[in-house]
């Protein structure tokens, strides 16, 4: 790796344009594969649903739905290890009667059957984006359907993916002036977003309190059979227990899927059974208890003390928005029919009988689940327990790496390992939050002890997060789902009602446990907020001090100095323009590659980013000098990383770009030489429309061919220690009669001659300061938290796995 020291200080705008609705706004002409060039018309775009009659795949569907078993479901189906002894916790322990009891299992029935069943099965996961749930995927719906986004490098070329339009194409006349008060104030739309990111933090920040609140209630059991053993020690065994939950993460979401899920199917059998049986033998009346009449009675008996009890209930659906963030790893079909057929009714008939049990056993509800077991199986239900519990919190682990990765997609969150660990999308592990989650779940467990504490705070961000997917739902319905207004007001008022009363109940209890969750939510707000903002001040000065085509056509082909074999990669943020980092190498440089290609990687506001869409390359500048812009789209789900091909790619639709430029109008107009934006959109499919002829070959990765011998030897001793590196490589050569027009010709022969010297990845090397003239406030957050995060996080060339004996890094100070 080269490096090269240049210190620069621009002169960034004092008012620069606002970036809100998409940055630079250059035009545009897209060219598809079929070599038509224009715009996609508005009425014909492709648009790719999902199938409408999920039994035609029914296999698949039974398989993902016996995975979620395991992964989703977990949580969700070990609340009644905790649900009654938390809701008889405090006060409402002066309220112990067999009335109580009855209201509250109608309390919890009804709970579960309008939150989980009714708005999360049949309403929230209808709004799916491609097949992808959780908060990011709501913002992304609105961000496409309104001009919500305040991602800085957004195109016009990116509305014409075949996803971004998905499921709804047709414009809405009923809600305009509500859309356009939004478009029009910035800070409506960077309020939207401080919503999803608080959403996203309660997220996380269940994936901290869940497995130590289910971990150590399960291990209650020992305790309550085993009389010589202390609190402490059943907290020792959480925590090994936990420690090797955290370490079986890196086997992937599949794997953990399958071997889990018939812990939970077991255990849910079980729970069923046994809540049949309390009910027969205890109190068959209990029944009589799914009237909601029997909650206007608890009300009545209990007043402002059940209000606050409604913290308990809660719990009991706590774990419901891992269903509908998790639904990327398996479908929307599958999660239904696994709810409504197998966790659901096994839960209700387990409230049911652990209601039976107590109001008759009015002195057993602090240890209810365990009390209400038979004594002939106390010992199994024990073993499955906590497994179950076990189980139960790799839901809401699973959700904090799909959240975190879609943060870091948006450029909200700064970069971390990504591993995908399964062909199926969406199924990844993060090695750094895991341990991150683990190290904390464990100070929580041994710091609080008292699963009342850690419930507290559990159900208080459980609550959060499902009162702002309903409010990002009601946005959904009126700008994506364009339904009227009343039928959004009422899906927002019913559950805003129902949901309040449960957040306001979690709120009182903040300074009995709850405050751990807000601190939590506050210190990950603050470092998703400090990494957007430092982001997005880096891009504004990268556009504003963009350098002017004219001064680079004004030095002529050669640029001004000597233009030698190979390819250089040059990687910016920019998707128009030439980045300042290439002044540098022109002004203190000797020379330069012959061929040079500026590199935009960027994420787009949609799930998955077809691999025939994934490029749009275009030239800068006139034919003679050689230079292409290449933009590779991602989106917030996709597998950021290279496939070890990528430069093959790259030049196969780079070759592709120039055939088509010289049959397509729109792209070889006499003006076009003077652009930059006119962009092509490329299949990345290596046997289509080839001026090559293609050999394959066996080589390391990072051995190219190159005139260097001093090179060639560092290379070589590199590749000798990483024999995995090894893999398949491919070489061009043109048809020798191709008939083909010679300038063409000539630019496709030293496209393949600088491919073969050898490419070169240039990246800044970055140093982001807050100008002099700058607030205290901006000093802190720009020198101290965003560079502390810089510091820390993965570098973007790691990020995209760049061979390091090809990065050659310039160093750059950026004052924002």
């Amino acid at each position: 790796m080269y490096q090269v020291g240049i210190h620069h200080e621009g002169d960034s705008l004092e008012h620069p344009p606002s970036l809100a609705d998409g940055g630079a706004h250059e035009s545009i002409d897209t060219v598809g594969k079929d070599g038509k060039g224009g715009q996609t018309p508005q009425g014909k775009r492709k648009t790719e649903l999902p199938s409408k009659f999920p039994f035609l795949n029914i296999s698949r569907n039974l398989v993902l739905a016996y995975q979620s078993l395991g992964v989703v479901y977990g949580d969700l189906s070990t609340s009644p290890l905790y649900v009654y002894r938390s809701v008889f916790d405090g006060k409402l322990q002066d309220y112990q009667s067999p009335e109580t009891i009855f209201g509250a299992f109608s309390l919890i029935f009804w709970t579960i059957t309008l939150i989980p069943l009714l708005k999360y099965v049949f309403i929230v996961l209808c709004a799916d984006d491609n097949g992808e749930g959780g908060s990011f995927a709501l913002y992304s719906l609105l961000c496409r359907h309104a001009k919500f986004s305040l991602l800085p490098n957004q195109q016009a070329a990116d509305e014409e993916l075949s996803s971004y339009k998905y499921g709804y194409s047709g414009r809405s006349t009923a809600c305009l002036q509500l859309k356009r008060f939004l478009e029009k104030h910035k800070k409506s739309r960077t309020v939207l977003l401080v919503i999803v990111l608080l959403a996203a933090c309660m997220v996380i920040g269940d994936g901290v309190l869940t497995p130590a609140m289910s971990v150590i209630s399960s291990m209650s059991g020992i305790q309550a059979a085993a009389d010589h053993l202390t609190h402490d020690g059943v907290v020792f065994l959480s925590c090994i227990i936990l420690v090797g939950l955290f370490a079986l993460q890196h086997s992937g979401t599949h794997r953990v899927g399958f071997l889990f899920a018939p812990i939970v199917l077991i255990w849910l059998i079980s729970i069923m059974i046994i809540g049949l049986y309390n009910t027969i033998i205890w109190n068959p009346k209990i029944v009589s208890a799914l009237s909601p009449y029997y909650i206007v009675k608890f009300f009545r008996e209990t007043g402002k003390d059940g209000w606050i009890s409604l913290g308990g209930i809660l719990l009991s659906v706590a774990g419901t928005e891992a269903m509908y963030a998790d639904l990327g790893h398996f479908s929307a079909f599958s999660m239904r029919i696994t709810f409504a057929f197998v966790v659901y009714p096994c839960l209700v008939i387990q409230y049911m009988g652990q209601a039976a049990f107590l109001s008759k056993n009015l002195d057993s509800i602090p240890n209810s689940f365990y009390s209400s077991i038979p004594d002939g199986v106390y010992w199994p239900v024990f073993v499955i327990a906590t497994l179950a519990a076990i189980v139960g919190s790799q839901s809401i682990i699973t959700a904090t790496f799909s959240i975190v990765k879609q943060c870091n997609s948006l450029g909200c969150f700064p970069r971390v390992k990504i591993v995908h660990t399964s062909k199926h999308k969406g199924q990844i592990y993060v090695p750094e939050i895991n341990w991150i989650l683990m190290i904390l779940t464990l100070v929580v467990a041994i710091g609080f002890q008292d699963t009342t504490l850690i419930g507290n705070a559990y159900g208080l961000a459980c609550m959060t997060v499902m009162f702002i997917t309903t409010f990002l739902m009601t946005l959904v319905i009126i700008f994506v789902w364009q339904r009227s207004l009343v039928f959004a007001a009422a899906f927002l008022l019913f559950f805003w009602f129902i949901e309040g009363l449960y957040l306001s109940s979690a709120a009182i209890k903040a300074p009995q446990g709850g405050w751990v969750s807000l601190l939590l939510s506050f210190i990950l707000l603050a470092i998703m907020l400090v990494w957007h903002y430092g982001t997005r001040k880096k891009y504004k000065y990268d556009l504003h001090n963009k350098v002017p085509l004219k001064w680079i056509l004004g030095l002529g082909p050669s640029l001004g100095i000597v233009r030698v074999p190979g390819i250089g990669l040059i990687y910016s943020e920019l998707v128009t323009g030439v980045p300042p980092i290439f002044s540098h190498f022109v002004t203190n440089l000797p020379a330069f590659h012959n061929v040079v290609v500026f590199i935009c990687v960027k994420s787009v506001p949609v799930p998955y980013v077809s691999s025939d869409e994934r490029f749009l390359i275009g030239r800068v500048g006139p034919r003679p000098y050689r230079m292409y812009r290449c933009i590779v789209r991602y989106g917030y789900k996709d597998a950021q990383q290279d496939t070890g091909n990528f430069e093959d790619l790259l030049i196969q639709s780079l070759a592709e770009f120039i055939q088509m430029e010289a049959v397509e109008p729109q792209l070889s107009s006499p003006d076009s030489s003077s652009l930059d934006g006119r962009m092509a959109v490329i299949s990345t499919n290596l046997q289509s429309h080839s001026p090559f002829i293609i050999d394959d070959f066996e080589t390391c990765s990072t051995t190219q061919s190159t005139k260097s011998l001093t090179l060639q030897s560092v290379r070589s001793s590199y590749d000798d220690g990483n024999h995995e590196n090894r893999k398949r490589r491919v070489r061009f050569n043109l048809p020798e009669n191709s008939g083909m027009d010679p300038e063409v010709r000539d630019e496709l022969i030293d496209l393949v001659q600088a491919k073969e010297a050898g490419v070169a990845y240039i990246m800044g090397h970055s140093y982001v300061k807050a100008r002099r003239s700058s607030s205290c406030w901006k000093k802190f957050v720009i020198d101290v938290g965003y560079s502390f995060l810089r510091k820390n996080c993965r570098a973007s060339a790691v990020a995209l796995n760049i061979p390091h004996i090809s990065l050659i890094e310039v160093g750059m100070i950026y004052y924002v």
